[in-house]
């Protein structure tokens, strides 16, 4: 069998040296230690050397240890309170006679009745077998660590130092000590492979990838691909991606644009004519309250669509109009209606896109975009949210064409079980609020309302065909998609959660 580079390396610098560590080896080759220890291995898979492996404990002084290289261990100390006083001195006053703070006496105090320094009488500390000056097996170590640098437990061994007395000490005392396994690796060749030497060694290179020079020399015949283990542990990798959130959003306006819905757009501020009045919702409507509605001070007036339509409306809120409605009977005030607001919904983007469709003909528009309303924050409340509305224009349109198109959406969003409940809007009749089943939750949860718009919308508008309509929550689509439990997760979310979160369900 051909040898690849690294272990006629590992060949002929054994043959030179005899038997070697791996990082002797290293060194002698000029290689890294671990293509070294690869082609160890695979050589003793060919019985061409042996590897010999020792285990040891590196055993390395950390920073509390190191703070007693030059001072001594405190119950050294309290050895030496005790010697002064006369062989005894009461717990609290230890630290009147001494460096050590009230804790570091009550720590020291397990170490000098386990030594059989000392021991407690009530209040009092007895000194009761009193060292001499020769280091403990731990206080031993402690300097034979003192240059910082780990050291060999077989080495330290040899010196003479009790490692098993000093690390029952020194492991037990947090911080002061740290010790690693290792394993010490020894190769040297076997018969088979002083054989191999003898004969002479040629070696295919490997390399781990192709290159475009290879491939156009034809060099790649020469050379050895080096295997990949992809069983091997790699590091978690976290590429750059969208925020879940936006990726609902996306996810969303593909279902709409898949089932050939025409996306639209419409601006933030609104006019109260477009948010409110041409949605049938009249002027004294709890919604339109300063509580409940962001109104903009500058500009403070909005234009309004040609005079025609505007008077349309008017007619309508005030006694029906040409729609066959009694209106709600009121004085409709033009003034109002020029009012400026931060949208409420995203229905008024509908209305516009309603306003525009032509007569006569079938059409699917569908918007997403925020909404603000003067919400009480809570875990599933904002003062700005963002929803998805949408409406169907089609003269044989029907209710059961309104429940189908969302029950599509949400299966193509996840969710397959949809339920529908009788409701009231005061621009759509029927309406219905829609539910979605959550599985791991055991419950329904409301997503959104839908229903027909009323003829009092619609008329004004120029259209005659029936309009199905809904207005949707994303953020509560999101959380139940990602499983949150309250709705500022979406916006003051963790760093592991936007990593870890999958891209795709």
């Amino acid at each position: 069998m051909e040898l690849s580079e690294p272990q006629a390396a590992v060949l002929q610098a054994l043959a030179s040296a005899g038997q070697q560590g791996l990082g002797a080896l290293a060194n002698a080759t000029g290689l890294d230690q671990s293509p070294v220890a690869a082609a160890c291995a695979e050589l003793q898979q060919q019985g061409l050397l042996e590897l010999d492996e020792q285990a040891f404990q590196e055993i390395t002084l950390t920073e509390a240890g190191r703070a007693h290289v030059a001072t001594p261990l405190p119950e050294r100390t309290i050895v030496g309170v005790l010697q002064q006083q006369g062989g005894s001195c009461r717990l609290t006053e230890i630290p009147q006679h001494c460096d050590l703070n009230q804790g570091q006496v009550g720590q020291s105090l397990r170490w000098l009745l386990h030594r059989k320094w000392a021991r407690k009488e009530g209040d009092q500390l007895v000194l009761d077998q009193a060292p001499d000056a020769t280091p403990t097996a731990d206080e031993a170590l402690i300097q034979a660590l003192a240059d910082g640098q780990p050291a060999r437990s077989d080495t330290l061994a040899a010196a003479g130092h009790d490692l098993a007395a000093a690390l029952e000490v020194l492991s037990k005392r947090k911080g002061f000590v740290s010790v690693k396994d290792r394993t010490d690796r020894t190769a040297r060749l076997t018969d088979a492979g002083r054989a191999r030497v003898a004969g002479g060694l040629s070696a295919r290179k490997r390399v781990t990838r192709l290159t475009p020079e290879m491939l156009a020399d034809g060099s790649w015949r020469q050379v050895e691909l080096a295997p990949y283990d992809v069983t091997l542990a790699a590091g978690d990798v976290y590429p750059g991606k969208e925020h879940p959130f936006q990726r609902i959003f996306d996810q969303v306006r593909r279902v709409f644009l898949e089932m050939g819905f025409t996306e639209i757009a419409s601006p933030w501020v609104e006019s109260s004519f477009w948010d409110f009045d041409a949605l049938f919702q009249p002027q004294d409507h709890p919604a339109r309250d300063m509580q409940d509605t962001f109104y903009i001070g500058r500009p403070a007036r909005s234009g309004l669509p040609d005079a025609a339509l505007v008077e349309r409306v008017r007619a309508t809120h005030e006694n029906g109009g040409g729609t066959g409605s009694t209106g709600w009977r009121y004085r409709w005030e033009e003034e109002l209606a020029h009012r400026p607001v931060l949208r409420t919904h995203t229905t008024a983007a509908t209305i516009r896109a309603l306003a525009r469709h032509t007569g006569g003909t079938s059409g699917k528009y569908f918007v997403t975009g925020p909404v603000f309303r003067r919400e009480t924050v809570d875990y599933k409340h904002l003062p700005m949210f963002h929803q998805v509305d949408g409406i169907i224009v089609d003269e044989k349109a029907s209710l059961a064409n309104l429940l189908g198109t969302l029950a599509a959406f949400y299966r193509k969003m996840g969710f397959p079980k949809v339920r529908f409940r009788p409701s009231f809007f005061p621009y759509t009749e029927p309406s219905v609020e829609v539910d979605l089943w959550l599985t791991h939750r055991n419950e329904w949860v409301e997503m959104g309302g839908s229903g027909i718009f009323r003829p009092e919308v619609t008329r004004p508008l120029g259209v005659n065909e029936r309009v199905l309509a809904w207005g949707l929550g994303l953020e509560r689509l999101a959380m139940m998609i990602h499983k949150l439990k309250s709705i500022g997760e979406l916006y003051f979310a963790t760093m592991p959660w936007l990593r870890e979160t999958p891209l795709c369900r």
